[in-house]
């Protein structure tokens, strides 16, 4: 629970909610009851991808998506503030 504030805070928004995971998979579910079921593996697999591709066009952006770069290359957050660092705190 405390990694939530080392990330920035406009992405606490996101962070908050597991709708991304359920709505990723909801479309999956629905045709996967419809169907009854896949078939094969090979025929399962490639129906959630497209299923999944389909659903990816509906995705909102995230908010704050200029600091992703910043996250992933490790930049240190407090309290969803970017924390700066020095050249002696560096050394």
């Amino acid at each position: 629970m405390l990694t939530f504030y080392e990330f920035p805070a406009e992405h606490w928004v996101h962070l908050r909610t597991t709708n991304p995971i359920e709505s990723t998979f909801a479309p999956v579910r629905a045709r996967t009851d419809v169907t009854k079921g896949p078939g094969s593996r090979a025929a399962g697999v490639a129906m959630i991808f497209k299923l999944i591709e389909a659903a990816e066009g509906r995705w909102g952006r995230i908010t704050g998506a200029h600091l992703v770069p910043l996250v992933r290359a490790g930049a240190k957050f407090v309290n969803g503030e970017l924390v700066e660092r020095n050249e002696k705190d560096a050394a």
